[in-house]
């Protein structure tokens, strides 16, 4: 841990030397916090996070944020926990140990791809059936003609079980993820999210096939497609 310490210190010098102004945290609860009161242009996350693990707490930050560019730095050098990371979101994925100079070029690297393509490549917009959803805009049409700005809540949830497609999303996954640790809603107000989103998207809410739950478990995004 004391280690965690020194080079946690020795990176904010380094960037403070470089001219970026630099917040430092020491777990994952508040690099969330941090995430969701302010304005940040770079990510640098470790994985090995007291509390909320760095591969959790990029996954919630790309769910809050598309734009920010996230760089993982971790003891997990396996070719496994780098596509983890980048499948999560991640932008870029350094090993421990690493030479300084090598984190500053990729840091300036991302900053710069940043500034010149905007937002990260990803999921920015998702049809199924002739139902569209803009994660960047918050905008929905619906296959019966509804136009409806969502919540960010509710685009957070809804890109969540998207991304997951045809798979089987736990109720503590969503808690985690969506409602960031601080505050978890009854199980109740997860349903009437799931509720809303059969309203707006299915042909039939009480025979949902887009939107459906899996009793004990949690809910699951089914399009057959596979897009």
């Amino acid at each position: 841990m004391e280690d965690e310490v020194h080079l946690r210190d020795v990176i904010r010098l380094n960037l403070d030397l470089e001219g970026y102004d630099v917040t430092s945290v020491d777990d994952g609860k508040s690099a969330l916090a941090e995430v969701d009161n302010k304005r940040f242009d770079l990510v640098l996350l470790d994985i090995m996070l007291p509390e909320i693990d760095g591969f959790k707490v990029c996954e919630s930050i790309r769910l809050r944020n598309m734009h920010v560019p996230i760089l993982i730095i971790s003891a997990k050098g396996g070719s496994q926990d780098k596509i983890r990371g980048l499948k999560l979101g991640a932008d870029d994925y350094l090993a421990k140990p690493f030479n300084l100079e090598e984190l500053l070029l990729r840091v300036k690297n991302l900053l710069k791809r940043a500034d010149l393509v905007g937002a990260p490549s990803g999921l920015r917009e998702y049809q199924f059936g002739n139902n569209m959803v803009d994660f960047s805009s918050y905008q929905i049409k619906t296959s019966r003609g509804l136009e409806k700005l969502l919540s960010k809540r509710e685009i957070m949830l809804l890109r969540l079980l998207i991304e997951r497609r045809n798979l089987v999303v736990s109720r503590e996954q969503i808690l985690e993820s969506v409602w960031g640790y601080d505050v978890y809603p009854s199980t109740r107000t997860i349903d009437n999210y799931i509720l809303a989103f059969r309203k707006y998207f299915e042909e039939e809410p009480k025979s949902p096939k887009y939107f459906v739950s899996i009793r004990g478990i949690g809910y699951k995004f089914c399009n057959g497609s596979g897009d």
